[in-house]
Order: C-alpha cells, then structure tokens, then sequence
C-alpha cells in the first residue's frame, strides 16, 4: 500500500513510500529511520499522534519530527 512519509529530522523530504499491509509504525520507523529512537521523535498519523504499535492504513500521512534537537543547550 502507498502512504505519505514526511521526515522532519535534518533538512527533511516528504514522498509516497510502498508499505506491506499490516506494518506498525514501530516497523515502519526502522525500516526507514535506521539509527534513530522512537522515544525521540513525535510521530503523527494523518495529524494526530500515535502510539508505536499503530497499524498503517492505505492512504495514510505519517509524519516524524525530533523531539531533541542535536547540539541544543538549555538558556
């Protein structure tokens, strides 16, 4: 099936990405953000967030935006 993926991390991209039925977003997050941690990034599915083992839907915009930024110092 075909989603929306839009990566927020670094300079970021949006494209359709072909995903097996049945995928979670825990998954789905390893296969295409190798290196990252989920705990460290907001993710949303059509806007609105959800937990990892949330099941992908045909048509579905999944966005992934770090939670910390590297290199940040609090003020």
């Amino acid at each position: 099936m075909r989603v929306l993926f839009i990566n927020n991390d670094g300079s970021g991209y949006a494209d359709y990405v072909e995903v097996a039925s049945g995928t979670s977003i825990d998954q789905f997050l390893s296969d295409h953000l190798s290196g990252r941690k989920a705990q460290d990034l907001l993710i949303r599915v059509n806007r609105q967030p959800v937990p990892r083992d949330y099941v992908i839907q045909e048509g579905d915009r999944i966005s992934a935006t770090p939670t910390k930024i590297e290199g940040a110092r609090l003020g």
